[in-house]
């Protein structure tokens, strides 16, 4: 296969650029990730509404990776409770290693194509869930083992990768391919790969959620109130759907837990 993302950087020297020139030349190269991410949106679009049919029936959405890729899937999962009040575990992100390699990388931990089997065993996962594989260069073990032993079981796979024709993508029913090119910095996946995998990663589980009915209009209805921040939103939101001043929006977002709750108070 040909890996793109490990081919040498466009620009070399870069110890001798000023700071305005290589903040530049990143930007110039940040800017060509939407484009390679929206000539996946068919894929994109295929493995969203297999995620929505399978949680739709109680299913539960899965991402492994590794390093950085593990990273940003554990986070996405983790962002998913607070922002659409679903129940932690709903979407789940398991990284190469355990938690600890989301603050230090384990060595070799993404070597071993047959722990992440071993990881999604630990979640009783079963045929009703789906498990995205995420890697920027397709090749990771942990992620291909990971997939083909979810194949044979069968569970719906998925996967987000930075080169076309990859063994990931080749595990995956539902692959998502998004070409990235080299690095910057040559084989520094954390960056234009990386801003993929987030924007795909944004898109899949916002437009899941969407379809789930946990966004109503454009607003977060179900948002936890974790802090003043978000409890000054939800009051805002409840203002505007129901027309109470302030005071009495507040005290009613307080007595239910979340905007929904509070604005269909009103209406039972």
């Amino acid at each position: 296969m040909n890996i793109t993302t490990e081919k040498d950087s466009l620009y070399t020297g870069l110890e001798n650029m000023q700071i305005s020139e290589l903040l530049q030349h990143i930007n110039a190269e940040d800017k060509t990730v939407p484009l390679a991410v929206e000539k996946a949106l068919p894929q994109i679009e295929a493995l969203a509404k297999a995620v929505t049919d399978k949680m739709r029936n109680g299913g539960r959405l899965f991402y492994i990776g590794a390093g950085t890729s593990g990273r940003l899937g554990v986070v996405d999962a983790s962002e998913c409770p607070p922002t659409f009040g679903v129940p932690f575990d709903w979407v789940v992100g398991i990284i190469a290693g355990g938690d600890g390699a989301i603050r230090k990388a384990v060595e070799f931990a993404e070597d071993d194509a047959e722990q992440a089997w071993k990881d999604l065993q630990q979640f009783n996962i079963n045929s009703g869930d789906v498990v995205v594989g995420i890697a920027a260069s397709g090749t990771t073990p942990y992620v291909v083992g990971g997939l083909k032993a979810a194949n044979e079981n069968n569970l719906i796979t998925g996967c987000i990768v930075c080169n076309s024709g990859s063994p990931v993508a080749a595990a995956a029913k539902y692959p998502v391919e998004v070409v990235t090119g080299p690095e910057f910095v040559t084989g520094s996946t954390r960056m234009k790969a990386g801003t993929a995998q987030k924007l795909v990663l944004n898109m899949l589980s916002t437009s899941v959620m969407i379809q789930l009915g946990r966004v109503k209009g454009n607003k977060m209805v179900d948002m936890q109130l974790s802090n003043n921040k978000l409890v000054d939103r939800g009051t805002r939101m409840v203002m505007k759907e129901t027309g109470l001043d302030e005071a009495t929006a507040a005290e009613l977002l307080k007595k239910h837990g979340s905007v929904r709750k509070a604005v269909d108070s009103l209406n039972n």
